[in-house]
Parts: structure tokens; C-alpha cells; sequence
């Protein structure tokens, strides 16, 4: 309802206040008449009118106006919001790095013989099966680095980046911040060609072997690249550092509320 009253026309312009008052009232009275209305009844009685106009309209108004409910006022469970480009964006996140919790000691496993090289134990299993089924087609994947602590993760980003003289944003393409790595999830693991050691950490790993054969079997084995080319996140290109997400606990600490839909695929 507009500011003009039920007669639904703007308040008159010259400031007469004649258009406060109904029409019916304000029609001329019969100058024959015996008993003529005073100036003031007509005045009581328009504004009288117009009160009650206004007290109907506005219960009608009330009546068929959706009302709010408090699920509808409040925010969105879902922590992401969007950025500029329309991509998806956490609010937790730090530099294009999302913030993840890190594996407590009891739940990782060695990769490798020597033992040092480690991840969570679903995802070492997964992942040592997957280098005998690569070593059987004749590639040799080689795991460079597996669960690194947040305390590990912050001397990588501050004291790397200050000899190497890089800006947070310039050392976030290549490292993630402490508490932002998928390292320390245990279950990213950097991934190597055997065959190619000049390759490792390099964006020509995606020349290699061990790289082809990734492309074509790591998801029968729970894992994906973590970072292909034009990602989301802005993350800088690499090839060859690979997540698991082979259960429901990976799954979801990857992708729950990153508001990703799934992928077309061919039937």
C-alpha cells in the first residue's frame, strides 16, 4: 500500500489538504441545503475515514503477507560463500588454503620401508596397493612426502618463504599455510616417477609414466589430484600431489560444504 491512502493516487502536490480527505467527503455540499456541513465535522469525519481505511487495509495486508520463519532468518549452515569469479570460497579459508584438522599419531601408517614416510592407515593400505598394481604395469611410483605435523607445515611456509624473499600470497601458491595443508590431514601424499627423479615436485611430472598411469587407475584406489589445472582455489598447478578420499571420513573432510556438484560423466 503506497503512501496516498486507499484512494491510490500521490499525495497533491500543491499541498492542498483536501487529498488527505475521501473523495464522497470532500464533494461540495448543496449550497441550498438548510443545515450546511461545518468545516470542522468535514474534517473529523475525513480523517476518521481514513483511519479506519487505514487500520482495515493493513489487517488485509497482514493476513496475506508471507511471515518469517526463523530458519528463514537465520544464516546458512553452509560455510561457504562466493568469490568474484563465482567460485566457491570458504570463510575459513586462508589464501586460497582450506583449513583441515590434523591426523593424531595413533592413526598413521608407513608407506615406505624405512618407515618414515607416512599416512592414515586406510589410505596407506590403499596407496601401497596401488604402487604394486603400478609396479606390475611397469611404472614405479615413488611417495616423496606423505603426513607432515602443522608445526613441519609452518617452518615450510614462514622460514622457506622468508629465504627465498616471497610474500605470504606468492608462498601460499606453492605451500600451503600452517593448519591449511592437506598434508597434515594424512591422506595427501606427493608422488614421484622412479623412472624421472628430475621430474619430482615439477609440473613436467605430467610427461611421465607414472603420471599417464595415475590419469587412468588412481580412482579405483580412493585417490585424485588435488590440484589440476585451474582450480578453484587458485592453487598453483600440481601434478603430482594426490588426496584420498576412499571412505566416507576422507570424503567428507574434503568435500563437505565445499558446495561442489558432481561431475558429468559419460553414461
Amino acid at each position: 500500500m503506497n503512501k496516498a491512502g486507499f484512494s491510490g493516487k500521490p499525495p497533491n502536490s500543491s499541498g492542498d489538504p483536501g487529498d488527505d480527505i475521501p473523495v464522497a467527503l470532500r464533494d461540495t455540499p448543496d449550497v441550498t441545503s438548510k443545515t450546511p456541513l461545518q468545516p470542522l465535522v468535514l474534517l473529523i469525519g475525513g480523517v476518521a475515514g481514513f483511519i479506519l481505511l487505514a487500520v482495515v487495509s493493513g489487517f488485509f495486508f497482514s493476513l496475506t503477507t508471507p511471515k518469517k520463519t526463523a530458519d528463514s532468518q537465520s544464516p546458512p549452515a553452509n560455510p561457504l560463500t562466493t568469490n568474484s569469479s563465482g567460485s566457491p570460497q570458504d570463510n575459513n579459508a586462508v589464501l586460497g588454503h582450506l583449513a583441515y584438522p590434523e591426523a593424531p599419531e595413533s592413526e598413521l601408517a608407513p608407506i615406505t620401508a624405512d618407515r618414515r614416510i607416512r599416512m592414515r592407515k586406510t589410505a596407506a593400505e590403499k596407496f601401497r596397493a596401488m604402487t604394486q598394481a603400478a609396479r606390475s604395469a611397469g611404472v614405479i611410483l615413488v611417495p616423496i612426502s606423505g603426513f607432515r605435523s602443522v608445526k613441519e607445515q609452518e617452518q615450510l611456509f614462514f622460514e622457506v618463504g622468508a629465504q627465498r624473499n616471497q610474500t605470504p600470497a606468492q608462498r601460499a601458491a606453492l605451500s600451503a599455510p600452517p593448519g591449511h595443508s592437506e598434508h597434515h590431514t594424512g591422506y595427501a601424499v606427493d608422488i614421484g616417477d622412479g623412472t624421472a627423479s628430475v621430474t619430482n615436485l615439477q609440473a613436467d611430472f605430467d610427461r611421465t609414466k607414472a603420471f599417464g598411469w595415475l590419469q587412468t587407475n588412481a580412482a579405483r584406489f580412493g585417490f585424485e589430484m588435488s590440484f589440476p589445472q585451474d582450480n578453484v582455489q587458485g592453487v598453483s598447478y600440481e601434478p603430482w600431489h594426490w588426496r584420498f578420499v576412499g571412505d566416507r571420513q576422507s570424503l567428507e573432510m574434503f568435500y563437505k560444504a565445499r558446495n561442489l556438484k558432481p561431475a558429468k560423466t559419460s553414461p
